[in-house]
C-alpha cells in the first residue's frame, strides 16, 4: 500500500520533530516545511493527502496560506488541520471560515492529534486508506497485492503496482512524469524521467489486452491519467 502522504508546515523544530515521528510511527510519509512560502511552493509541485498547517509560520501565516489554498482548484478539497495557540473562539471560528477541516490548540495531545489525522483522512480520502481500490472494471486489492480485471488476474511487477495503485487513487487526474516519480519512486535523484514511460507501457500492456478499452490516458506534453470510468 503507498502510505497517505501528510505535509506539516510548523516552525518549532521540536514539534516539528514530535510530529514527524507520531506520523511516521503509524505509517504515514511526512514531509515537514517550516515557512509558508516554501510550503505554498511546494504544494503546486505536489499535493499531499493532508495538510497540517501551524497558523504562525514565516513569510506567509497558516490563515492566508489557507485561504490561498482553497482559491486553487489543485487543493480546494484538500484536508487542513490547523494549529494554533490562538485558542479564543472568534480565531477558531476565523481558522475554521477561511477553509481549515479542524482544529487543534497549542498545546493538544498526541493521541488526539493523531485520532484527528486518521478521522479527517477517513473522511475526505477514503481511498488511502481502503484496503481495495475499484475504478471501472479494475479492483486492486492492497493486502493480496492482486489486480483483476472483469475478474481476470493481472500479473504486475511491483512498480507497475504502485503506479496503477496511485493512478486509482485519484481516477481521472493527470500526473506529470514528474509527479509520478516523486509519489511512486519517491527518490528520483538517479531515476530519469523517461523510465516512466517504459513502466506506463508495461501496465498498459498487462491491463489491456484483446479489444478491451485501454484504461491509461497519455495527455501529450503533460502526462498520464486512469479514466474514471
Amino acid at each position: 500500500m503507498i502510505a497517505p502522504k501528510i505535509m506539516v508546515v510548523e516552525d518549532e523544530e521540536p514539534l516539528g520533530v514530535l510530529l514527524r515521528y507520531n506520523l511516521e510511527a503509524e505509517g504515514y510519509q511526512v514531509e515537514i516545511i517550516t515557512r509558508g512560502d516554501e510550503a505554498e511552493l511546494r504544494l503546486q509541485e505536489s499535493v499531499p493527502d493532508l495538510l497540517v498547517l501551524d497558523w504562525m509560520v514565516p513569510a506567509v501565516s497558516g490563515i492566508e496560506l489557507c485561504r490561498r489554498l482553497r482559491m486553487r482548484a489543485e487543493t480546494e478539497r484538500l484536508p487542513i488541520i490547523m494549529l494554533t495557540a490562538r485558542g479564543e473562539e472568534s480565531d477558531r471560528v476565523r481558522g475554521l471560515s477561511t477553509g481549515a477541516d479542524d482544529y487543534l490548540v497549542k498545546p493538544f495531545s498526541t493521541p488526539e492529534f493523531m485520532a484527528r489525522v486518521r478521522a479527517l483522512l477517513r473522511r475526505a480520502k477514503p481511498e488511502v486508506l481502503s484496503s481495495v481500490l475499484k475504478v471501472g472494471d479494475i479492483v486492486l486489492d492492497r493486502e493480496s497485492h492482486r489486480v483483476y480485471r472483469k475478474k481476470n488476474e493481472i500479473r504486475l511487477g511491483p512498480t507497475e503496482f504502485r503506479l496503477l495503485e496511485f493512478l486509482m487513487q485519484h481516477p481521472g487526474r493527470v500526473y506529470t512524469r514528474g509527479q509520478l516519480l516523486d509519489n511512486v519512486w519517491g527518490d528520483t535523484n538517479y531515476i530519469d524521467e523517461r523510465t516512466v514511460d517504459v513502466h506506463v507501457g508495461r501496465l498498459r500492456k498487462a491491463v489491456n489486452t484483446g479489444r478491451q478499452i485501454d484504461v491509461i490516458r497519455t495527455i501529450r506534453g503533460s502526462g498520464y491519467a486512469i479514466r474514471e470510468d
